[in-house]
């Protein structure tokens, strides 16, 4: 059974975070939740595994600052 991957998997994180924050430029805010949704969805759709995405959701809801693993 495969388990959750927090440790840092990308090999060039700020550019995908550049990416991101660039996708955003220029939305208004329902435009970019709209965006963040859709985003959200393909992205648990390539994972496809239920319990990876209730445990990365349980870990998301985990308020800020505490030990998250």
């Amino acid at each position: 059974m495969q388990s959750l991957n927090t440790a840092s998997n990308l090999a060039k994180p700020d550019d995908v975070y550049e990416t991101l924050i660039n996708a955003h430029d220029g939305l208004s805010k329902s435009q970019s939740d709209a965006l963040n949704a859709r985003l959200i969805l393909i992205l648990l759709n390539h994972v496809g595994d239920a319990a990876i995405i209730n445990e990365a959701v349980a870990l998301a809801k985990l308020p800020y600052g505490k030990d998250q693993k």
